[in-house]
């Protein structure tokens, strides 16, 4: 599997490649603390005061324009494909596979219309990005049960309002050598109680610009997300077996991808 290689070789390059990925790291680093500063002023003019849904709107539209601006001085041009799978004036729950810290900032400017994702408390805390932050996202402290029930409230409410709700299924990051780990049941509850659709996406390679395995690391490298067909729950199903065929779908799908390079 890709996951095993990778752990065999990479980063390429051996201590050279180390090297090169920390210190490439802090360009990284840099370049996001700029463009968020760039970024930050206008949509605190334009967004920040405005209710939901138009402010999370305004706010994604502002993100794909940083991430363009941020990913490709990184070195990390993002190729999506299957923005078609979604169709105009529906709301979906998209679950997408997590195995980088790049995932997040991927994501929601990818994911087409606006949406927020499930995130956790502790970067919401963060100065100034903290807002940014809280603005796309759905928080909840995975330490506290009233918390995790009111996620869910307000996930419903997302959805209601005409916003996409994005969720990783596998919880935290995939630091194993499988392309997924097993899946939480969140996003399929959430899909047998409200009805909507899922659609499964996939990020190619950001395992590769930011190894979990690894505290300060950045390498550049193509990015690529892939939104496979809309999942519909059958009349029979229940959390598990919507959960088991939408593991494998996005299993078999990531396989047959990797398998090509």
């Amino acid at each position: 599997m890709e996951n095993k290689s990778l752990e065999k070789k990479w980063p390429p390059f051996g201590i050279a490649g180390n090297i090169f990925g920390m210190i490439w790291a802090v360009w990284g680093a840099l370049l996001f603390v700029t463009t968020m500063l760039i970024f930050f002023i206008p949509f605190l003019t334009f967004a920040w005061f405005r209710p939901d849904p138009q402010k999370t709107n305004v706010f994604v539209r502002f993100s794909r324009v940083w991430m363009g601006v941020y990913l490709t001085l990184i070195g990390c041009p993002l190729r999506i494909k299957g923005k078609e799978k979604f169709k105009k004036g529906t709301t979906y729950i998209v679950v997408c596979n997590h195995n980088s810290l790049i995932d997040v900032p991927v994501t929601s400017p990818g994911i087409p219309g606006g949406n927020k994702t499930i995130a956790k408390i502790e970067m919401a805390r963060i100065p100034l990005f903290g807002m940014l932050y809280r603005t796309g996202s759905v928080i909840v402290d995975r330490k506290s049960e009233v918390s995790r029930r009111e996620s869910f409230t307000k996930m419903k409410e997302t959805l209601d309002m005409g916003l996409h709700m994005c969720l990783y299924p596998e919880g935290t990051r995939n630091k194993s050598a499988e392309p997924l780990k097993s899946f939480h049941n969140g996003a399929f509850r959430l899909a047998l109680t409200t009805g909507k659709e899922i659609i499964p996406a996939l990020i190619f390679n950001s395992r590769k610009v930011m190894p979990a395995d690894k505290t300060f690391f950045l390498w550049p490298h193509r990015l690529a997300m892939h939104f496979l067909d809309p999942v519909a729950a059958r009349p029979d199903d229940t959390v598990d077996s919507l959960r088991e065929r939408v593991f494998s779908i996005m299993e078999s799908y990531y396989l047959s991808q990797t398998a090509k390079k």
